[in-house]
């Protein structure tokens, strides 16, 4: 199952809980965002951008998601969520996540999130810090061409 999730620097844990399952049986589609946010939070912490937020006030805001369902999941069941950066620019990025069953061994969601950073003393849009730049690179080499066409 490790290779489902190949190329996502954060995997977050997380079981299914009774409680989230809908009449239908299966876990109910609105969930899915807290996974998500779940593993957002995750990956955030990883690159330290809580901390930068509470010294600067700047921080994330989501903008836009979006989620593709392709299996059910049920309880009892743990998912293990991918998360990782899909497109960067100077004031904003993708995050992009992979969900998969560990009761299935199967991918069965994916979703998308923009995230802009804003400046939250100045109530305006801001740019990232070559701090959280850095740290994002040092996790996916791949962004780095990115961050030199948007530096």
């Amino acid at each position: 199952m490790p290779n489902l999730l190949e190329g996502y620097p954060i995997v977050t844990e997380i079981p299914v809980a009774w409680g989230e399952m809908d009449a239908l049986n299966h876990v109910n589609n609105v969930v899915y965002f807290r996974y998500f946010e779940t593993a957002r939070l995750d990956y955030f912490a990883g690159i330290g951008l809580m901390e930068e937020m509470q010294a600067t006030q700047t921080g994330p805001v989501l903008s836009e998601t979006s989620s593709r369902y392709r299996r059910p999941v049920t309880y009892p069941d743990k998912l293990l969520v991918g998360s990782r950066i899909s497109e960067l620019s100077g004031d904003s990025f993708v995050m992009e996540y992979k969900i998969v069953s560990q009761q299935q061994g199967a991918v069965t969601t994916s979703g998308t999130a923009k995230v802009v950073m804003f400046d939250f003393k100045q109530q305006k849009r801001a740019s990232l810090s070559s701090s959280l730049l850095e740290k994002m690179v040092s996790m996916q080499p791949e962004l780095a061409e990115s961050v030199a066409t948007t530096g």
